[in-house]
């Protein structure tokens, strides 16, 4: 197929190529184009035989018959402040209980959802992994078919789910572990994404901490811009994904998500590849740096800083132990040498985080050897890549369609100072006293960010491995 140069931000009146006896591409061929791509892509008619095509609320609902869930409670207003885990409340709910809050009903059937107005919240029930959440139903992780994308055995055990309300999203972050991809499974997701060189402009944080998830302090699709002016030169890349389709986001992409439809279902798959095991050093050294600094801070309210998604503050000792074991991960590679990587001083690259799921400690399933190396196709991609019909690239946004809002309901003028006075309260130590006209009070957080800075860590992490390679 010859390559096309498509530029388009939206896949509207896409054309639909329906083949019962064949996919446009092959296992093989997927794997050599996403070890080429360099920007996000949308994959279609991939997926039209997958089983888990049917799996909408209202069937989830029946399989899981009345198992709770955990669902991050948010509120539809609009703020230039990032609406981050750390401001939401948490329930834990049925989908049956989901569903009758979603059609509206006043029945009290619909449980914990009645303190939350459908009008002025969302719901997500986010990050479910799915060898957890369907552990009695082990028999439809096979329905989740990642072989077809080259990565045989890979399938629902090795997946996530993401169950949404309108306006239901995801803080703009990026992962430092390898590249991932999605599938639309039930109405509508707003994707906003940039490249890796725009990191700058993206303002990044570490607070509230989750391993392996860098945020950015910018509200993207709000932002402020006499706080944080470099946003202006980032380069929105957004598309709309409609179920059955696969979105490839390659590593590093800064992404917010954001669900258009009034229920939203997709299914995830984080992909590993090969230099995973030095962004581990980078993320162990992160969570050293950050719990000691907040964890000396008389300041610091722990439910303020750590994402619900971690179970709890780890100990230095425990935190130094990681250190050393992913610098021995590294060591212990067989093409593992000094300076072997000479552009490791941007991200580095890095399967993403064991989360905590719904606070029982559970961990997403680690990956086989031989899915991990995404970066060693079998075959080269010969010139181009092959977008047209069933390969769409994400295309870079207009510059005046940046700036939009999260939902059309009027923001609240009490409610957006409050949480734009939560965010920035951690800038001045509580003990700080004026010393003049002109006073300079570093807080920890500020502290933090600098010393946890991407391209710091990434050095750090050069150093460290340098220093053990010469032992």
């Amino acid at each position: 197929m010859e390559g096309l140069d498509i530029r388009s931000a939206e896949l509207e009146g896409r054309p639909v190529i329906m083949s019962q006896d064949s996919k446009p591409f092959n296992p093989e061929e997927v794997r050599v184009i996403m070890a080429s791509l360099q920007q996000p892509a949308v994959f279609l008619n991939m997926v039209s035989d997958w089983p888990a095509l049917k799996w909408n609320v209202e069937y989830l609902s029946h399989v899981l018959n009345g198992k709770p869930l955990k669902f991050r409670i948010g509120e539809r207003k609009i703020t230039k402040v990032p609406q981050f885990e750390t401001h939401c409340g948490y329930v834990q709910a049925t989908l049956q209980e989901f569903l009758v809050w979603l059609h509206g009903e006043s029945d009290v059937s619909a449980g914990p959802f009645n303190s939350f107005p459908r009008s002025q919240y969302w719901a997500y029930a986010d990050y479910k992994y799915i060898a957890m959440t369907l552990e009695e139903k082990a028999e439809l992780f096979q329905e989740v078919i990642w072989s077809d994308f080259g990565f045989p055995g890979r399938d629902g055990r090795d997946s996530t789910l993401w169950i949404g309300s309108e306006a239901a999203n995801t803080p703009c972050h990026l992962d430092s572990y390898g590249c991932n991809l999605v599938l639309q499974v039930q109405g509508r997701k707003r994707w906003h994404l940039f490249p890796p060189e725009d990191t700058t402009y993206l303002y990044s944080t570490r607070i509230p901490y989750e391993e392996s998830s860098i945020f950015s302090s910018v509200n993207v699709v709000n932002p402020d811009l006499e706080r944080f002016p470099r946003f202006r030169a980032a380069r929105l890349h957004a598309v709309t994904l409609h179920p059955g389709e696969v979105l490839f986001v390659p590593r590093h992409w800064w992404h917010y998500v954001e669900s258009l439809d009034p229920v939203t279902v997709s299914i995830n798959s984080w992909i590993e590849l090969d230099d995973d095991d030095e962004a581990r050093v980078g993320e162990a050294l992160t969570r050293t740096v950050v719990c000691a600094l907040k964890s000396a801070d008389p300041c610091a309210d722990v439910a303020s800083w750590l994402n619900a998604t971690e179970a709890a503050v780890t100990s230095h000792e425990t935190n130094l132990h990681y250190v050393n074991l992913a610098v021995q991960a590294c060591l212990d590679k067989p093409n593992f040498v000094k300076g072997r990587n000479p552009s490791a001083r941007g991200l580095s690259s890095f399967s993403k985080k064991r989360k905590c799921d719904s606070g029982e400690g559970a961990e997403h399933s680690a990956t086989t050897d031989a899915v991990r190396n995404l970066a060693e196709p079998k075959s080269i991609l010969t010139t181009s890549i092959p977008f047209g019909p069933n390969l769409v690239p994400v295309g870079r946004e207009a510059a005046a369609a940046v700036q939009h809002r999260v939902s059309s309901i009027p923001g609240d003028n009490s409610l957006t100072n409050n949480l734009e006075a939560n965010h920035c309260s951690g800038r001045m130590d509580c003990n700080s006293k004026p010393t003049g006209v002109h006073r300079t009070a570093i807080s920890t957080d500020e502290l933090l960010n600098c010393l946890v800075h991407p391209d710091v860590i990434s050095l750090m992490t050069e150093i460290l491995l340098d220093r053990h390679c010469s032992h």
